[in-house]
């Protein structure tokens, strides 16, 4: 075995010897946890010092749970000198830098980020994202607006969600969970539509109107548009002639494109509508089926 010489152990010798300032990022092994300080190697001439306030902003950090020795830890120096001939550092500091770089690289990335609901606020939540207070206001903490008596019920959730924005001069931090919701109900959505077939008749609920035709409510999260044209037999100048909101009406389904069901309520005054049992649903080109879409994705599976 060759005998060790000085220049196996330049770059050890190069470290500890390397000018140490104010601002600086170091990264240290921890080597002993206490109730109050941290201890790194940081490979130099001295020992490293993180006291407990300076490791994290998260309310719920604890320094025995989360920080263990052998742990590896990147910091900035607050001083040279502690008054113990150590280098006091902060790892707050650090993740100012370091985290507001990863966290522009995801909000760059597009991606979703899993994250833990830490505690409710006035108008939304917070979670930390790479040890940065994100706000996740109430009306992006889920598909409807969350009212603030409800907002404690998300304290503990993990949620995925994308950066809406990430400032770091102003340490502003937004985040939104309901891009991920919406996703998902749109696929649950299609994938229930791809169930319901051209010439099914079924009842719903007159959700809004329009000027160019009214929009009805078939349950399961699922809406289609009756075209002012397919309302009656009549020419008439506003749904609102003929329909109010809430009201119940019987719908039969004409069309089926990109997800959007094109609905008729005129097609039912031209044609009788057959009506069927739950447990006997047949579809028929030339006839009419009728049931609820509730029965319909039943029998689907959802």
């Amino acid at each position: 075995m060759p005998e060790e010489t000085m220049n196996d152990f330049k770059d050890e010798i190069d470290r500890s010897f390397r000018k140490v300032k104010e601002g600086d990022i170091l990264e240290g092994t921890v080597i002993d946890v206490s109730d109050t300080e941290i201890t790194l190697d940081l490979k130099y001439y001295t020992q490293g010092i993180i006291r407990v306030e300076d490791m994290s902003d998260d309310p719920k950090f604890s320094v025995h749970r989360d920080v263990h020795v052998g742990d590896e830890v990147s910091a900035t120096v607050i001083s040279t000198d502690d008054g113990n001939g150590n280098i006091l550092l902060s790892k707050k500091e650090a993740n100012q830098v370091l985290s507001w770089d990863k966290i522009n690289e995801l909000k760059e990335a597009d991606s979703y980020i899993d994250v833990k609901v830490s505690e409710a606020v006035k108008a939304g939540c917070v979670a930390f994202l790479e040890g940065i207070r994100g706000f996740i206001p109430a009306s992006k903490l889920d598909l409807q607006f969350v009212e603030e008596e409800d907002l404690p019920n998300y304290v503990g959730k993990s949620l995925k969600v994308k950066i809406i924005t990430a400032d770091k001069e102003a340490n502003k931090l937004v985040l939104s969970a309901r891009e991920y919701l919406k996703e998902q109900a749109d696929a649950r959505r299609a994938e229930m539509i791809s169930n319901v077939e051209v010439g099914l008749v079924t009842e719903g609920v007159v959700e809004s109107l329009q000027n160019y035709g009214a929009f009805v409510n078939l349950g399961n999260g699922m809406t289609g548009l009756v075209h002012i044209s397919q309302i009656c037999n009549q020419r008439i100048a506003h749904p609102s002639s003929v329909l109010k909101v809430g009201q119940k009406v019987k719908v039969k389904v004409t069309a089926i494109k990109d997800g959007k069901l094109s609905l008729s309520m005129k097609a039912l005054e031209e044609i009788a509508a057959t009506e069927i049992t739950e447990e006997k649903i047949e579809y028929e080109s030339d006839g009419e089926a009728t049931t609820s879409m509730a029965d319909l994705l039943r029998k689907a599976g959802f």
